[in-house]
């Protein structure tokens, strides 16, 4: 091969390029969204953002986890814990990053006096949400366009 090459391969819909001394992932193809089941408690469609689901990327050769909709909670308890798992079963293996990744996601300022909440997409597949309170009880917490690297 010579630098500049590039090529599609098919089984894993991964464009690569040769960049003179390697193959180097460019990017994938169209990963299918695949929704998440909720825990008790939680239902899709938060704020009309609809289904929350995710799908892998790869972005300049890093893969990744993307996020789409948002999860709507109706009631919380009074006195709220301080944080919740979202997921009732872990993301597959496959989706899974290799450490920690902390992220911010956005919540509704009805019932709340936050306009945002701490998410971790943990290694055991589990979404867990932080800052939830007394005075923190979000009708709605977003996901989307969040990406997290694997």
């Amino acid at each position: 091969p010579r630098a500049g090459m590039i090529t599609w391969l098919q089984d894993v819909k991964r464009l690569d390029v040769y960049d003179g001394s390697q193959w180097v992932a460019v990017s994938t193809g169209a990963s299918l969204w695949t929704t998440i089941p909720l825990a008790s408690g939680f239902a899709h469609n938060g704020n009309n953002n609809g289904t929350l689901q995710y799908r892998l990327l790869n972005i300049s050769g890093e893969d990744s986890l993307q996020f789409r909709g948002a999860v709507a909670r109706a009631s919380w308890p009074t006195t709220p814990e301080g944080n919740y798992v979202l997921n009732s079963t872990a993301l597959p293996a496959t989706v899974r990053p290799q450490t920690l990744r902390t992220v911010t996601v956005p919540c509704s300022d009805a019932s709340s006096d936050r306009i945002a909440l701490k998410l971790d997409v943990q290694t055991n597949g589990f979404l867990n949400v932080f800052g939830t309170g007394a005075k923190v009880k979000p009708p709605w917490i977003s996901l989307n366009g969040t990406i997290v690297s694997l």
